[in-house]
């Protein structure tokens, strides 16, 4: 199934995939920036079909959908040695893309991602929590980074409310699969799974589960940082990334 895709791409270099999360693709544009010009590197982040008010095919209904669509994306660009980073629901995209076992990709990391249970560490219900909890479990700083949606205008409000109804319809509401962490175990690119220290939507426990469900995966847990290092450390979250890129791409 091929489907339109809303893409943004900046600088030139090694190529690197953005999934953003369920905040949608505003929540990694300023970091993707600041990769590009970093890195450098050519930096890809696609919408999500049905985030941001885009259309969405109704036969596209699943993260492993989205994995698969991201997959004929790397092949239509005829792209390679590309690294896939996600964030949160992005994530959850790119370990599902891994499992797909595309020779176009040459590491993937997986920021605060969610998608596995892990007992007695539940992801936080996203769709019970009012925009101040959110924020107090997303980051360190919620006073600093947190939005209040009473000071939005009536577009961006209704975007948001876009955004998740169509979190829940790729994700269900309980944004796990409970057969993800088994079958990571097929995974046979690097991973690198990067955590917010301050994560309460995930804790840093479930970060270290992610990655011990990875074979060869290593875990890094940014201090002072929360669910969203993009926005709250971005250029910690540069540095990680960049050295993964630079070991992978010479191995």
């Amino acid at each position: 199934m091929k489907t339109n895709l809303t893409l943004s791409e900046r600088g030139e270099g090694r190529p690197i995939l953005v999934l953003h999360g369920g905040g949608g693709p505003l929540t990694v544009a300023a970091w993707a920036d600041h990769l590009a010009a970093t890195a450098p590197a050519r930096v890809l982040t696609p919408t999500h079909p049905g985030f941001q008010g885009t259309p969405r095919p109704e036969a596209l209904d699943s993260i492993a959908g989205l994995a698969a669509t991201y997959v004929d994306l790397l092949d239509d660009l005829d792209l390679a040695g590309v690294t896939v980073v996600g964030n949160s629901i992005g994530g959850w995209i790119a370990a599902e893309m891994a499992l797909l076992g595309s020779e176009r990709v040459t590491g993937y990391v997986l920021v605060d991602a969610v998608g596995i249970e892990v007992p007695g560490h539940p992801v936080a219900d996203f769709f019970a929590l009012t925009p101040a909890e959110l924020a107090r479990l997303s980051y360190h700083d919620p006073e600093a980074y947190g939005i209040d949606p009473s000071r939005l205008s009536p577009e961006a409000r209704a975007v948001m409310a876009a955004n998740r109804a169509a979190i829940e319809v790729y994700a269900g509401r309980s944004v796990t699969d409970p057969t993800l962490a088994a079958r990571l175990g097929a995974v046979a690119t690097p991973a690198l799974v990067v955590w917010g220290e301050a994560d309460r939507i995930g804790d840093p426990e479930f970060g270290r589960a992610y990655a011990a469900a990875i074979p060869g995966a290593r875990f890094t847990l940014l201090p002072e940082t929360g669910h969203l290092p993009q926005i709250e450390t971005p250029e910690a979250l540069t540095s990680v990334v960049t050295e993964f890129v630079a070991a992978t791409q010479s191995a």
